[in-house]
């Protein structure tokens, strides 16, 4: 008996790439915002490139607290969807390229915790957010944010969700 040839590296981290995609364009707040996504494997990075519409308060200039948030809270739950959706494709549960064809189910978000700890400045954002529990119904999610410097965080967050059901 012989063994399927598996598929290229390429051609798998080019449908990965696909399923992401296809996974923030269901968000048209994301694309408002600028919100991109670095994707190494599974771990995703959430970039929010500076914008000057980004910007609250003219005078120092700082970050908009509301930009901030969204941007903490886009991240987690992106987090959370990409981790259930990432299971699902390495199991071979699911082919990354019927994922746009899906009806977009995330998470709802019950409640979401910002800690600004600092002034977020007129330049690019990145935050990263670690999924603490997930279960059938319920998940809780701690992200954080930095600008130049990973160990300066600017902000953080913690969300918890009510799973989309099955």
């Amino acid at each position: 008996m012989t063994r399927p040839k598996p598929e290229p590296v390429q051609v798998v981290k080019q449908r990965r790439d696909g399923a992401l995609r296809a996974l923030l364009s269901g968000v048209p707040y994301i694309q408002y915002l600028g919100i991109q996504f670095d994707r190494r494997g599974d771990e995703l990075t959430a970039i929010l490139p500076f914008d000057e519409k980004l910007i609250g308060n003219p005078a120092l200039p700082a970050l908009h607290g509301g930009v901030t948030a969204a941007f903490l809270e886009v991240a987690a739950i992106i987090e959370l969807s990409w981790s259930l959706l990432w299971e699902e494709m390495e199991a071979g549960q699911l082919d990354p390229a019927a994922i746009a064809e899906m009806p977009l189910r995330l998470p709802k978000t019950i409640d979401f915790t910002v800690d600004y700890l600092r002034t977020g400045l007129p330049r690019d954002a990145y935050a990263r957010a670690r999924v603490n529990r997930s279960g059938r119904r319920y998940a809780s999610v701690h992200v954080e944010a930095w600008q130049d410097n990973r160990a300066r965080l600017f902000a953080q967050g913690t969300g918890h969700f009510l799973m989309p059901e099955a």
